[in-house]
């Protein structure tokens, strides 16, 4: 069997195992990263590979998969000129989540954790759930009070239980660390384990192989914890240190105005979270992070790509909810942030694009926030 690449924390440089059933920085409890730098396959030899994300499996910290759903090669359609939208809400689970919790799944099926735990606001629960069903593992997927009822049920008919918890996220992420804290017990959390972010990469590998071996000037990002986001500067960093790609897009990271601790940062030109953000209602109930873990990793990424910070409010998000509808495309109000960005935003002559993470199935039409 492969070997497992390590994991090692960006913080202080502390190196653990994979194979430890670890979750986090034994010194500072801060998030992990990956040693695996890999180089990816060459346009003209990703032919006639299989339909999915496991394509480019040199870039992947797993081998071939057991579990696969056939996750990934989601189509890439025009919205205006120079942008498109890539429409990650036709992944297995309908969430963009898929391509991360793929991968965690395929490593606790290697772990033989007694049990997985994750917490979510709804997508990457839903996406832990349906893989762990798909491993035969056991799942309990922590929530805040107020998530969506029909993620509720997507989580449960996946056979997972579901902790609903008093409070918001935070709340929801703090009881899911406790329990990862138990013996036997795999944390299969999006924001903690670095393979996730190795799994959301394949973002960007679809885009530049979709493109004929180009990324566009722009990739637009929603941004809670920054799972996309840091998955695509992972993405772009391997395909530019390959010479597959002459310059690196630049990356504008999108939050709802309401719940924006990382924009807020960026407007202070601080390179960590400045102060406290409440938590406050908002239709993007996905990105409402008051205090994502890996802020300063994802404040890095975007000023070295040369990129920005949107806000984005309540009534944009539902403009554009409504927006994309009338174009066929029926997107949860999360999933809508980066088009309700865009739409006003003269970008001529820059070329971008941008996913469409959820299914608006996920969701009910917002009224009020």
């Amino acid at each position: 069997m492969t070997p497992l690449p390590d994991c090692f924390c960006p913080v202080d440089g502390t190196r653990v195992p994979t194979d430890s059933l670890a979750w986090c920085c034994p010194v500072c409890r801060g998030p992990l990263d990956l040693d695996f730098a890999p180089t990816p396959a060459t346009l003209k030899s990703l032919t006639g590979r299989v339909n999915s994300l496991w394509r480019y499996t040199e870039c992947l910290p797993l081998p071939a998969p057991s579990v696969s759903l056939g996750e990934g090669r989601t189509p890439l359609v025009p919205l205006r000129e120079g942008v498109s939208a890539k429409l990650d809400f036709l992944m297995p689970t309908l969430s963009f989540k898929d391509r991360g919790a793929v991968v965690l799944a395929e490593l606790a099926l290697r772990l033989r954790p007694r049990r997985v735990v994750a917490d979510s606001s709804g997508n990457a629960g839903t996406a832990v759930a349906a893989y762990c069903a798909r491993a035969r593992l056991s799942c309990t997927v922590y929530v805040p009070e107020g998530t969506s009822a029909k993620k509720l049920e997507q989580i449960g008919a996946h056979g997972a239980r579901v902790e609903v918890v008093p409070g918001d996220r935070e709340a929801a992420a703090s009881a899911a660390r406790e329990a990862a804290d138990e013996e036997g017990t795999f944390y299969a959390s999006h924001v903690f384990n670095p393979y996730f972010l190795h799994g959301t990469k394949t973002y960007v590998h679809e885009v530049w192989e979709e493109l004929g071996g180009r990324l566009p000037e722009v990739l637009v990002v929603p941004v809670g914890n920054g799972t996309l986001l840091l998955g695509a500067a992972l993405g772009v960093a391997e395909l530019h240190a390959a010479g597959l790609i002459d310059r690196r897009p630049a990356l504008y990271a999108v939050q709802s105005a309401a719940v924006a601790p990382l924009a807020h940062a960026w407007h202070e030109g601080a390179d960590d979270l400045v102060g406290v953000t409440p938590a406050a209602p908002t239709f993007a109930e996905g990105i409402a992070i008051p205090r994502p873990p890996r802020a300063r990793q994802i404040l890095r990424a975007v000023r070295e790509s040369g990129g920005t910070f949107l806000t984005v409010t309540e009534d944009q998000l539902r403009h554009a909810q409504t927006d994309l509808a009338s174009q066929g495309l029926y997107v949860e109000p999360t999933g809508v942030a980066c088009w309700a960005a865009l739409r006003d935003l003269p970008l001529t002559p820059r070329t971008a694009v941008l996913p469409l993470c959820g299914a608006g199935q996920k969701s009910p039409l917002p009224t009020t926030p």
